[in-house]
């Protein structure tokens, strides 16, 4: 077959209905970094977007990133991509009225305009379905209520709108030039539906620079890309939905020791997941000139409930600590007040993840640790060497392991289930060898994604060094290996990131 031959199959079987699906949102198949189709969409609208970036102003390139990122969001999410515009309309006019004005009085009420307007569109979408429930299961009038459907990314973009208003409000920021500057910044498509939350003060000088993308960065650009697609396609993925799904369903169904082992598969899952779109996000917004914060630092090596939450979804605690924490008075009044801080902060940052009361557990959980963990420091001066840190990092893995079956579990029941079976684990190595030779796969990948998390920092920056060094073959044939172990181990399509449902 020549080449005309194979061009002229390929365009026979393009259907009018393929098209369509290119174009059109489908509920059913939202569009995901680890899709063929984004990866087609990019392919067309990168060497563009170098083009125009070669123009003389930046409102060409804006524009063209705008439009682009409105579509991956309308292809994520469907109409409420109004949803996301008026969102940007609102808090654009709002920050200029904000930075204009000089009197107190007026400036707060532009602040709170936006705090309000923003925190009921996020409570509508996102509470309205929990809140009915609750109020029938208390006073059971069979109240009804449309089945409201919770936009992808919308607990993202609100918390990033507000704190650009909230900085603006505070005089750490001027405003953007124009709306299309904002839209921008507040769009973004590489972490527009699922972080990380990205700061104004950091995002927007980068806007106005000129694009200097040095041979370095796409090299770690491709790296982090391909991290990130191994951690989600083929860890993450493979785990779901060959073991942890299977067992998280129903609990009982399976032996003590495969609850045990489910739980901590959901701990490098939900890991590999998240920590492996945020790679993504970043190594993608890194191939077109912009260096977003890292949102992940091997959280599960931590020696406290407090360390994890400075590695694990920084971008989420840091937004928490800096306009929630601190606006609640932070450690600035007391004790007392200091611990009640800390505890609201986190039972809030539990709600933010979910319109359950599982989800409230899991922050309080969390919150209390926090507390304990102050008191605690306060009143014993605990000695550091390499044993005690050593203690100290599987206790906390093992009070997170136990909090993530709250997140998981689809209600109360299974958690407590699960956790039940737990605590009937028995020394029996026969059966556990059984099972393990059982999920040989599975377990494997799961080993593989441990190893990988607490491999030395220096070890990973020699890989992302070495890889760097290669010729641009070698290059082409590590993507095309990964693409094929990401084929090689798909059990069904692409799995939607776990925190598209935040």
């Amino acid at each position: 077959m020549n080449s005309m031959d194979w061009f002229t199959a390929i365009f026979e079987n393009i259907t009018w209905n393929t098209v369509e699906q290119w174009f059109v949102y489908n509920a059913k198949e939202p569009i995901l970094f680890n899709s063929a189709l984004f990866l087609g969409m990019f392919l067309v609208f990168y060497p563009l977007y170098i083009l125009i970036t070669k123009s003389k102003t930046t409102f060409w390139r804006n524009l063209y990133v705008v439009v682009f990122s409105l579509f991956f969001y309308y292809k994520s999410s469907g109409l409420y991509v109004g949803l996301l515009v008026f969102t940007g309309v609102l808090d654009y006019n709002l920050a200029r009225l904000l930075h204009q004005e000089t009197i107190k009085f007026y400036r707060k009420f532009y602040l709170y305009i936006s705090v309000v307007i923003n925190l009921s569109l996020l409570g509508y979408f996102k509470y309205t379905n929990f809140l009915i429930d609750n109020y029938n299961g208390i006073f059971d009038p069979n109240l009804s209520f449309y089945d409201i459907i919770l936009p992808v990314g919308i607990s993202f973009y609100t918390f990033q709108s507000m704190s650009y208003v909230i900085d603006i409000y505070r005089r750490e920021l001027e405003p953007t030039k124009q709306y299309i500057d904002y839209m921008f910044y507040l769009s973004f498509f590489p972490q527009l539906v699922a972080g990380p939350i990205v700061r104004a003060s950091e995002f927007i000088p980068q806007m106005y620079q000129k694009l200097n993308l040095s041979r370095e960065d796409v090299n770690k650009a491709l790296f982090l890309i391909i991290g990130g697609v191994l951690k989600k396609a083929v860890i993450s993925d493979y785990i779901s939905l060959n073991f942890v799904d299977r067992v998280f369903d129903a609990p009982n169904s399976y032996t003590a020791f495969e609850n045990w082992m489910a739980s901590y598969g959901y701990a490098i899952q939900i890991y590999c997941d998240f920590s492996g779109y945020s790679d993504m996000a970043i190594g993608i917004a890194l191939l077109m000139g912009f260096k977003l914060s890292l949102n992940f630092r091997t959280p599960y090596k931590s020696g406290s409930t407090t360390e994890f939450w400075r590695r694990w979804h920084i971008s989420l605690s840091s937004w928490l600590r800096d306009y929630l924490y601190i606006s609640l008075g932070g450690n600035r009044k007391g004790k007392f007040r200091t611990y009640i801080n800390l505890f609201v902060t986190m039972l809030l940052g539990g709600l933010w993840h979910g319109a359950s009361w599982k989800f409230v557990v899991w922050g309080t959980l969390h919150g209390s640790a926090l507390v304990v963990e102050r008191l605690f420091k306060e009143y014993f001066n605990i000695p550091k060497n390499h044993l005690i840190r050593f203690i100290s990092v599987v206790v906390t893995f093992h009070f997170v392991v136990f909090c993530w079956i709250f997140f998981r579990a689809r209600d109360f029941s299974t958690a407590f289930q699960l956790i039940d079976n737990i605590g009937k684990v028995q020394m029996n190595f026969n059966q556990w060898w059984t099972i393990i030779q059982g999920y040989q796969n599975v377990f494997l990948v799961m080993l593989i994604g441990f190893v990988w998390h607490f491999l030395p920092q220096n070890f990973i920056q020699f890989l992302q060094d070495t890889f760097g060094k290669l010729p641009i073959v070698l290059k082409a044939l590590v993507l095309a290996f990964v693409f094929w172990i990401v084929f090689a181990t798909a059990s069904s399509g692409p799995q939607p990131f776990i925190y598209f449902q935040f």
